[in-house]
């Protein structure tokens, strides 16, 4: 006869694990804020923002905001990779702080 299964202990399980997801997932979008600058804004500027291209259908600016946002990751590992590369004790650079004119720092 086989083990019954203990459904309050996956269900605890899966819970904890949403907790994690949910937490790690907020953790990573206040990342992204400051990352971007964003975090210079009011709170009602940002939430605005945010609402506005929540309700954003346009295809197209949604397609340009994407390639944006990956030119803008791609920048931000590029600086790394650069960084890394120029201090070999592995320092990450400070954000804000000064940068090469090689580093990518004019807007789009």
């Amino acid at each position: 006869m086989r083990k019954p299964r203990d459904f309050d202990a996956e269900l605890h399980a899966l819970e904890d694990k949403a907790r994690e997801l949910k937490t790690r997932k907020v953790q990573q979008l206040g990342e992204l804020v400051i990352a971007t600058g964003a975090d210079q804004l009011s709170s009602d500027e940002l939430a605005g923002a945010l609402v506005a291209i929540a309700e954003t259908v346009d295809t197209a600016k949604r397609e340009a905001w994407a390639k944006r946002g990956v030119t803008f990751f791609e920048s931000r590992s590029r600086r790394t990779a650069s960084a890394s590369q120029r201090n070999p004790r592995g320092a990450s650079a400070q954000p804000g702080g000064p940068q090469s004119p090689a580093s990518g720092n004019g807007s789009q």
